[in-house]
């Protein structure tokens, strides 16, 4: 075997270095802004502060709208989203907070705002319906009962967190 197989020649180093150093400067280019593409998806999630919303002793049997603004963070972006919630006692007296999003497809529900559909959630979009409760009526559109907000009472105050879908729905 010849050390004449194994040499490199000029032409082929000189290619082999810049290759290596044209990779090396993008490499340095392209690093920065993958992080920068990348970074929020890295961070933790964090569970959502609770928000004053109402005072117990406004509440009723009655739902009631209420609108609240919650600081978000997404990404580098920070604002204030609006949201809205029906708040009311239970028979029982338990308090309990419904989000308006019909589960179908997303529009705004209101409650009692049909008069065919007395003391029900009412989606105008495609004709859901939910009871007081916020659970769907069968053979209306929704397959899901209306998501609750986490909820805490404290001092006389309602205060409200992330909405999530409840449990064994």
């Amino acid at each position: 075997m010849s050390n004449k197989e194994h040499d490199v020649t000029r032409r082929q180093f000189l290619n082999y270095t810049l290759m290596g150093v044209g990779g090396f400067m993008a490499a340095g280019m392209i690093a920065p802004m993958a992080r920068f593409a990348i970074d929020p998806l890295l961070r933790p999630k964090t569970k959502g502060s609770m928000v004053q919303v109402a005072d117990v002793s406004k509440l009723t049997n009655e739902p009631q709208r209420f609108q609240f603004k919650v600081h978000k963070v997404d990404g580098w972006h920070e604002f204030d989203e609006v949201n809205l919630a029906y708040i009311f006692k239970q028979s029982n007296g338990d308090i309990m907070a419904l989000s308006p999003i019909c589960t179908h497809l997303g529009c705004t529900v209101g409650w009692n705002s049909d008069p065919a559909f007395p003391n029900q959630f009412h989606c105008p979009c495609h004709g859901g319906r939910y009871t007081v409760t916020g659970v769907n009526i069968p053979g209306t559109p929704p397959p899901l009962p209306l998501q609750v907000y986490d909820l805490q009472v404290k001092d006389g105050k309602v205060y409200l967190g992330d909405v999530h879908q409840r449990e064994g729905a």
